[in-house]
């Protein structure tokens, strides 16, 4: 790092000639008098104003002091409305906004750094004073002394403004300010890089930029490219219709950026070489690594940002994207192509997003797209399997057994006295609705979706890569990342320092100062204690949902309504998944902002680890909060119930809930099914619609509410003020999480519910174009980051992938009937059919072993007196010498189910592994193309260097011509004309 700012620093000391080629500040005063009264100081720094840019500047100063018109066509135009300077000919690149103290009748007006720093905060010191004292002759002290507290912090801010935007000026950047807005209290910075800031910036970045050489792209002749060929071609109509300014067959080569090599560079147009997202992101390095060092502390962009210095810190968007007068730009084409629901069937512009918002958003929208696209395949099965369920659940004997009122089947009560003796066949329409998700075909499924998600990861890296390569990412290496990410975090620095200032008084001082473990220690300590008691928290709540659902059962069995009494089943399963649905949402965002608090404590060093350990505790604490509850479903109600008569019981007399008898897959496919639709309907409504639009209203509100008390003559918002009123980016973290968790219910229990890829092939895509909106129209538009893999989050989903083969195998083993049936059929069925597995599958009870205040309060409910009930388990009947024990039966199946786990496990990691080693993680063409690009850069610059070596020759032969005889002869002292030309 210290390198890096050595090197930084040594292209700022050598290329001082280069720096600028016009002034920082063209229209600014401060400089012009600097000039005169330190003439040595500005000469070291900055080179004199070329005569085109400064007659240009000093035109439109002159005009601005001798009060002449402006032309309208040029206040009308988007250059004056907000997008360049007030020259009309420098770009805004990026905005940085201040809150500004304003009095209600006077105004300030649009200003350059215009006269001297200390004389104007001297003047408006006066001025305040002056104003004040006629009208607050008897003024209350406290309200006084409040007033003067507030005026120091504006004066502190101020200050360091002042010193940051110095900093900036010596950078080379241009600044122009604007504190007469039309949004009140609020000014504007506005920050403009000339050319030469640009390349010494992008070659210190490494940026790789496309040379003047291209070269044709040639298409893989293997069966596969021809198949994706075939493919693009026939979805030609599905395409966005994206103007592409150069043909796909062709791709310039490209190269890290360097002044040296400029003449490589197609240079013909310069404002458009560096685009937008590339400008903004250039400057955006610069703030970082400028600093204001005059306060205790160096304080860089984020801690001026966090100490309210600036408010807000954007780039700005392209222009309009409504109405007549908006002219074309890129953000407008992707409202059109990419953020309208009109076009949900076509493909994303890729390409376009990248262009836009940078390689990090592109891969995210690419990675989602490529997501959606996969579950096609798996959504067509799952309806598939579905319907299989539906078309045999007549022809399937167990669902026929129960609902077959001839076997007259008499079952233990479910709850203790409330609840009475009731037949099985009121279970037939339970027993009917599980048949469509246990069955044959599950199993298939479940083999199915392990294969999937392992062809969805492959495609995904082949994918990555053939992005990789088209973007120019294919070197974008551990250096260059490191040179892109590495810049120390604001927090990060203000701990260190204060760990200096420590060791400077205890004479301990190192060359060396950073955070070590030790010093992270009580940091660490808080985040284990605070991740489990959460996890806890949450456990908690799920009891509390299975109390609920304990208590609420037997308060509808007491009721005497018949139509409470109906179905009573149903509505305890519906309610509970609505609790847990809305539980689940609020714990989401609780769970999110204690994650981010946690990681701050923590004090990271980079951005990167940051995010990645933001990513790590949010996931671990939304996994365990969205799956706590259907893990409890599949794999524990029912199994820790006990037996009539031994019934296990918690927090004293709630009796645990049995499972139907059809299991309890069903009560795990409806707490999917509101899951999964809740939390997408909801928190894409709600969260990602309503609220970014709520925030933006009361924005407005806000703004309007101070323009009535401070009038405004401006009424039309410039670019950088519309863009103002938008939301800030927040990250792609909250994105990322939502459509993991989607994954993983997609994957991990989707043997108990094949219609989960369904539903999430519909919710994403709304997702896509809701996400283009929101990015579009609703957001300031995000720092452009590079970036040539999905990070953190590629190994969350492997991992998911990974263990839903196991969790798939327990849900067949021991959530459903998949496993007694078979047993049953072919070791103790006597035609090998399923004819009596429900008989096989209930035990015998008799009623007069119920414990003491245990039974039934009506026994008689049936019409008749009962004597022996059945309950679901495999148990030893009350006239056996070991009643109410475990049967053979018991642990055959045990046995089964285990053997069932470990084949499954081992045969679909088996077949995963085989696909994965199948599969190249890069295409043949790729990586042919790639090869080919770096064989002609060699070429490229093996000609160069033929060409200097001729050039050299030719000027050495031009040094040796002889003299023609009308020439003088050379005097013989001083040294002759042509060698000290060719010199």
């Amino acid at each position: 790092m210290d390198r890096q700012r050595k090197r930084a620093d040594s292209l700022d000391q050598n290329d001082s000639a280069l720096e600028l080629d016009s002034s920082p500040l063209s229209s600014c005063e401060h400089s012009s008098s600097l000039q005169q009264t330190h003439p040595t100081i500005m000469s070291a720094d900055y080179e004199p104003v070329c005569s085109e840019e400064k007659n240009l500047d000093v035109d439109f100063v002159t005009r601005a002091k001798n009060n002449e018109s402006i032309p309208m066509k040029d206040l009308c135009s988007d250059k004056v409305l907000g997008l360049y300077f007030s020259d009309g000919k420098r770009r805004v690149d990026y905005v940085l906004t201040y809150h500004i103290q304003k009095s209600g009748s006077t105004r300030r007006q649009s200003s350059k750094f215009g006269d001297n720093s200390f004389i104007r905060r001297l003047r408006r010191s006066l001025s305040k004073r002056s104003s004040r004292a006629p009208l607050q002759p008897k003024e209350d002290p406290e309200v006084a002394a409040q007033e003067h507290q507030t005026d120091y912090h504006e004066d502190d801010k101020r200050f360091k403004r002042d010193e940051f935007e110095e900093n900036l000026q010596k950078t080379g950047l241009e600044l122009e300010k604007d504190e007469g807005s039309t949004i009140p209290g609020v000014g504007f910075l506005k920050i403009h890089a000339p050319w030469n800031v640009l390349c010494r910036e992008a070659e210190f970045m490494k940026l790789k930029m496309p040379t003047k050489k291209v070269y044709e792209v040639k298409q893989g002749s293997s069966v596969g490219e021809k198949i994706r060929m075939f493919i693009h071609k026939v979805t030609a109509p599905l395409h966005p219709k994206v103007d592409t300014s150069r043909a796909q067959c062709q791709k310039p080569l490209s190269h890290p950026f360097s002044r040296e090599k400029q003449h490589l560079f197609d240079l013909s147009d310069k404002n458009k070489f560096f685009d937008s997202k590339t400008r903004s992101s250039i400057v955006y390095e610069v703030l970082k690594r400028t600093k204001c060092i005059k306060p205790k502390y160096p304080l860089g962009l984020t801690s001026l940002l966090a100490n309210g210095v600036y408010t807000s810190a954007y780039p700005l968007h392209d222009g309009d994207i409504e109405g007549v007068s908006a002219e074309p730009n890129d953000r407008k084409l992707l409202y059109e192509q990419w953020a309208s629901y009109s076009v949900f069937y076509k493909y994303q512009p890729i390409g376009l997003i990248r262009k836009y918002f940078g390689e990090k958003i592109g891969l995210y929208f690419a990675w989602l797209g490529v997501y959606t696209q996969m579950l096609i395949p798996a959504a067509i099965i799952g309806v598939i399997v579905f319907l299989y369920g539906c078309a045999t659940v007549d022809d399937n004997i167990p669902s026929m057994e129960i609902c077959d009122p001839r076997n007259n089947i008499t079952m233990c009560p479910l709850c203790d006295q409330a609840c009475s003796y009731w037949k099985l066949v009121t279970a037939c329409g339970t027993a009917q609705a599980s048949h469509l998700f246990d069955n044959a075909a599950t199993v298939f499924f479940s083999v199915f979706m392990a294969l999937w998600a392992v062809l969805f990861m492959e495609h995904w890296k082949r994918r990555q890569m053939r992005l990789n390569y088209v973007w120019d990412l294919t070197g974008f290496g551990e250096e260059e990342e490191g040179e892109h990410k590495d810049h120390n975090r604001a927090e990060y620095e203000f701990r260190v320092m204060q760990k200096k200032v420590k060791l400077e008084h205890s004479d301990l001082m190192d060359e060396k100062v950073k955070l070590t473990c030790t010093d992270r220690l009580p940091a660490y300590l808080t985040t284990v204690v605070m991740m489990g008691f959460m996890i806890i928290v949450t456990f908690v709540i799920v009891f509390g949902v299975i109390l609920y659902r304990i208590s609420i059962k037997a308060a509808l069995h007491m009721s005497s309504h018949p139509v409470v009494r109906y179905n009573i089943r149903a509505t305890v399963k519906t309610t509970a998944a609505i609790i847990n649905l809305i539980i689940i949402i609020i714990l989401d965002e609780i769970y999110g902002a204690i994650a981010r608090w946690l990681t701050r404590l923590e004090v990271p060093k980079t951005d990167k680890s940051f995010e990645e350990r933001l990513i790590f505790k949010t996931f671990i604490l939304k996994f365990v909060n969205a799956f706590t509850p259907i893990v409890y479903l599949a794999f524990f109600r029912g199994r820790l119930v006990g037996r009539p008569g031994n019934y296990l019981y918690v927090v004293g007399s709630y009796r645990m809930e049995e499972c139907a008898h059809a299991g309890c897959l069903m009560e795990l496919c409806i707490q999917l099914c509101i899951t999964m639709l809740g939390k997408q309907l909801i928190q894409n409504n709600l969260f990602e619609i309503g609220l970014p639009k709520l925030k933006k209203m009361l924005r407005r509100r806000k703004s309007e509410m101070v323009s009535i008390q401070e009038p405004v003559p401006h009424k039309t918002l410039k670019r950088y003020e519309k863009d103002q009123l938008l939301g800030p980016f927040v990250g792609l973290n909250p994105e990322y999480m939502e459509m993991i968790i989607q994954f993983g219910m997609v994957t991990l229990f989707v043997a108990s519910f094949p219609l989960a890829p369904l539903f999430a092939l519909l919710n994403n895509i709304i997702e896509i174009r809701l996400d283009a909106k929101k990015f579009v129209t609703e957001l300031r538009r995000p720092i452009a980051a590079k970036a040539k893999d999905i990070g953190i989050w590629y190994n969350l989903l492997r991992g998911l992938s990974k263990v839903a083969v196991i969790v798939n195998a327990f849900v067949i083993a021991f959530t459903s009937d998949f496993i007694p049936r078979l047993v049953y059929q072919y070791m103790y069925s006597p035609d090998g059919t399923l004819h009596g597995f429900v008989n096989h599958t209930l035990s015998y009870f008799n009623v007069t072993d119920f414990d003491p205040g245990t039974e039934p309060l009506q026994p008689m409910h049936l019409g008749y007196k009962v004597s022996v009930c059945r309950y679901k388990d495999y148990r030893d009947p009350p006239w056996s010498s070991t009643k109410y024990e475990l049967s053979k039966e018991f642990w055959a199946i045990l046995a089964a189910r285990l053997a069932f786990v470990i084949v499954f496990q081992n045969v679909v990691m088996l077949m995963s592994d085989f696909v994965d080693w199948l599969i190249p993680d890069i295409p043949k063409d790729i990586s042919l193309q790639i090869h080919k690009e770096k064989i002609l850069m060699v070429e490229l610059f093996m000609k160069e260097e033929q060409g200097k070596r001729f050039a050299a020759r030719d000027n050495q032969d031009n040094c040796t011509v002889p003299l023609s005889a009308n020439q003088r002869p050379p005097q013989p002292r001083s040294r002759p004309v042509s060698q000290a030309n060719c010199s």
